[in-house]
């Protein structure tokens, strides 16, 4: 790079402005936009598209402005197009959802798109933003507590499947286990098919209690009181017969207490993982983050492409019931502090040092 290049990208990398185009951050839209001399296109601060070299780069307070040294918009962010008050934006967004609550099928993203005003790219990045979730991903939630609900009050699985808008018996099926975590006759019995083995051991960090179904680990609970754990698990799995593990049972035990001294080693065992599909998200998320790395609440929100659902964020690493071996302890305040972790401060600290330790 020449000097006066260097000079052009220094002086943008210093500029305020510069951190919000590289954060993506949608509440800079509005206050200026970016161009880029290589393509000859300007942008919104919030645009997903490729980021551009700094020396490249010039702002402008307005849309006009850029248009009159010669810059076109972008035609995905559409930075050309006035933003829509906050509230409205969350209004609109809330009223797709009540649409996509009582229509009979899965409204298509151009459907609700036209139903909206908005063009199907900012309406899917808009109702990511305001739920947490994509429209068909919001969709999918809602059917599988409306079959859960069916389930429930309905004379036959058939009728319930139907009641819930599925189409069909086999569409229903393969979508099933991941919607139930059960074949939809034991819920419909309340799980009480279902049978849970565990038991509880001692680690470095107090009483451990693993739980294992048929499809995998269900729980790793940490504590100071064995009993409470037991009592933790009932609660959980009210319906779900319980059966303290054999010695065979208790070797799966030793490799999970293995794991917990040692987080680096990894565990390789199923999970029966059980959430909402937001929480889901979430919890894959903190499965990708490497041992004794550290990354905050809203670093999350943004990893899993909704930066404006921090509070939910938290709340799906709260509601974890699969210690270490879905890693909330990794995540950390904004300034680095050690809060919020469900089995408490401590154990959240030497989780961490002894990742760091094992690097």
């Amino acid at each position: 790079m020449d000097n006066g290049k260097a000079l052009q990208a220094a002086a943008i990398e210093g500029d305020p402005r510069w951190s919000a185009v590289v954060g993506r951050a949608a509440d800079a839209d509005g206050s200026f936009v970016y161009a880029v001399k290589t393509t000859g296109v300007y942008c919104r601060p919030s645009c997903a598209s490729r980021r551009a070299r700094p020396e490249n780069v010039a702002f402008f307070a307005t849309p006009a402005e850029a248009e009159r040294a010669g810059f076109r918009a972008c035609r995905r962010c559409r930075p050309d197009e006035a933003l829509a008050p906050a509230a409205q934006q969350s209004a609109r967004i809330v009223e797709l959802c009540r649409l996509i609550e009582t229509a009979e099928h899965i409204p298509s993203l151009s459907e609700l798109a036209a139903h909206s005003g908005l063009s199907p790219y900012h309406l899917h990045r808009e109702f990511k933003r305001v739920t947490g979730l994509t429209p068909r991903a919001y969709a999918t939630a809602h059917r599988a507590r409306r079959v859960r609900r069916e389930l429930r009050r309905s004379d036959s699985v058939t009728d319930a499947i139907y009641e819930a808008g599925y189409g069909s018996n086999g569409r229903f099926y393969a979508e099933s286990d991941a919607v139930l975590g059960m074949t939809p006759a034991a819920y419909r019995k309340g799980g009480t098919d279902t049978e849970i083995r565990f038991a509880v051991g001692d680690c470095s960090l107090g009483a451990i209690l693993v739980a294992q179904s048929e499809r995998g680990i269900c729980a790793i609970l940490l504590g100071d009181d064995p009993q409470a754990l037991v009592d933790d698990l009932q609660t959980r799995f009210p319906a779900a017969r319980l059966v303290a593990g054999d010695a065979d049972f208790d070797s799966l035990v030793a490799q999970v207490v293995g794991f917990v001294e040692a987080p680096a080693t990894g565990l390789e065992l199923p999970l029966d993982i059980r959430g909402t599909a937001f929480q889901q998200r979430v919890w894959q998320a903190l499965q990708k983050i490497p041992p004794g790395e550290r990354i905050s609440y809203t670093e999350l929100a943004q990893r899993i492409g909704a930066p404006a659902a921090v509070r939910a964020v938290a709340g799906a690493c709260a509601a974890n019931a699969i210690a270490v071996a879905i890693p909330c302890h990794r995540v950390v305040r904004n300034d680095g502090g050690l809060a919020g972790y469900r089995w408490g401060v401590e154990r959240k600290r030497s989780l961490l040092e002894r990742e760091t330790e094992g690097r």
